[in-house]
């Protein structure tokens, strides 16, 4: 099996556009086992294991798009635009769905600032607040979701400029999106961006919150979406054979064994699609039908056609046959020439 460069040979699959556009992306973290003696290694609360964590970026096609190695003690949310913006693969999502750990009212007023649509799956999202435009503003039928509240527009108007600034630095790569949230955290409640940021986010992520609740088919998506990241998870961790911890306290290393675990797996799972391309195409030839929302729930997550311990090697030739890339189900029809 050789290696796909990035996600382009993948996204070429016309099986990959039946899972998804690629204009959605889960970010959610899976903890990985190291030494105790290392930099990183911390005892996760929330996943109740020692060591680091690996948050990835998995696109609702399936594929991963970006990994890092995280310490369990940070605040996951502040990686989440970094994945975005580092992302140099074909597939450029512009919508991201986390859980609560990857939403924070600033993240909420950065993402929108580049672009980004945050619409995270919120634990208890009930107990949050819905901040009105104004203070006069009332509502017919909704108006016990909102407390007492209001945005402080004018705090937005006044530091609008500085805020376009540091979303400029971020997109021109001068100033990174980590450090800035590491920064605009709790302990900033004084420092005028953060209120600002804060502000910002309290409009958006209101907004987000109302979505979310008139629209049922947002709320399927983030769910179907963050379910494939958990699984994305789950499948990576299967094909690390080598060992599930991580022996080695080289920070540099560590990254590499989290980004090379998710290569093989992109790998497998472009193999794996493949090989349901021809499967589809076989049947259709037959005259059976292939039906396109059965074949939208065919996940490439498979385990029993992979052979574990047999020999990896890495072969940079291109294939003497190109993969079939195109679905022959209904020609001229499902996807014109």
């Amino acid at each position: 099996m050789s290696t796909p460069r990035g996600e382009g040979p993948f996204a070429k699959l016309d099986v990959a556009s039946v899972w998804g556009d690629g204009k959605t992306v889960a970010a959610d973290g899976s903890q990985i086992d190291t030494w105790e003696n290392n930099l990183l290694a911390e005892t996760s609360i929330r996943y109740g294991g020692y060591g680091g964590i690996a948050y990835r970026h998995v696109s609702n096609t399936y594929i991963a798009l970006f990994s890092r190695f995280i310490p369990c003690g940070v605040w996951e949310a502040v990686y989440i635009i970094e994945g975005l913006l580092r992302n140099e693969s074909d597939i450029q999502p512009d919508t991201i769905h986390a859980d609560t750990q990857g939403q924070a009212l600033p993240v909420f007023g950065l993402g929108a600032l580049l672009g980004f649509d945050l619409l995270p799956r919120i634990r208890n999202w009930h107990d949050l607040i819905f901040y009105r435009p104004d203070e006069k503003t009332r509502y017919a039928h909704i108006d016990s979701l909102f407390g007492d509240d209001a945005v402080d527009w004018d705090l937005i108007e006044n530091h609008w400029s500085d805020l376009l600034r540091t979303a400029i630095s971020i997109r021109e790569n001068r100033l990174s999106s980590v450090t800035l949230l590491r920064r605009l955290g709790n302990h900033s409640r004084k420092n005028r961006l953060y209120r600002a940021f804060r502000e910002l986010g309290r409009a958006i992520r209101t907004i987000t919150l109302l979505r979310y609740l008139s629209e049922p088919q947002l709320r399927e998506q983030i769910t179907q979406v963050t379910n494939r990241n958990e699984a994305f998870h789950g499948f990576a961790d299967w094909l690390m054979f080598g060992g599930k911890m991580i022996g080695h306290n080289d920070p540099d290393h560590q990254e590499k064994v989290v980004k090379f675990n998710e290569l093989i797996a992109n790998c497998v799972i472009y193999s794996t699609a493949c090989d349901i391309t021809d499967a589809a195409n076989d049947i259709a030839a037959e005259g059976r039908p292939v039906d396109l929302d059965d074949l939208a729930t065919v996940s490439p997550y498979i385990t029993h056609t992979v052979r574990r311990f047999g020999n990896w090697t890495l072969d940079l030739t291109p294939p003497e046959q190109n993969p079939t890339t195109r679905l022959d189900l209904e020609p001229r029809v499902l996807f014109p020439a």
